[in-house]
């Protein structure tokens, strides 16, 4: 039984199999991948997921839209990004974020923060 149905957003696409690999050893199943802005919202808007994990750039454009949309909907987001908390865009600062390089065990504290199956640290 899967944890959580998730939404991955990554354009590079070793780091997309990667991701979705981590994921899936998890426990949780990846059910949606985009690897640009315009397919991350048509499915932010239409499918349902129970987390999203988000790169923060996408081509070079901020996944801001795609977040607001992902808000409206009550979906936990975990950004998984080359952003540092410093260096996060304002309208993005202070959410979860695993920063790349990652190891699977710093994506899984996310994980568990952002679906509330682990108390903040």
């Amino acid at each position: 039984m899967y944890k959580a149905a998730t939404l991955l957003v990554e354009d590079e696409g070793l780091i997309l199999m990667m991701l979705a690999e981590m994921v899936h050893d998890l426990g949780h199943l990846v059910i949606s991948e985009a690897t640009n802005i315009e397919t991350a919202m048509s499915l932010a808007e239409t499918r349902s997921f129970d987390l999203a994990l988000l790169d923060v750039s996408i081509a070079g454009s901020l996944i801001t839209p795609v977040v607001h949309v992902l808000d409206g909907r009550g979906v936990p987001i975990v950004f998984v990004s080359g952003y540092s908390h410093r260096t996060m865009p304002a309208e993005l600062q202070g959410r979860l974020l695993v920063e790349k390089p990652f190891s699977q065990n710093s994506l899984f504290y996310a994980i568990n923060r952002a679906t509330g199956q682990a108390p903040a640290a």
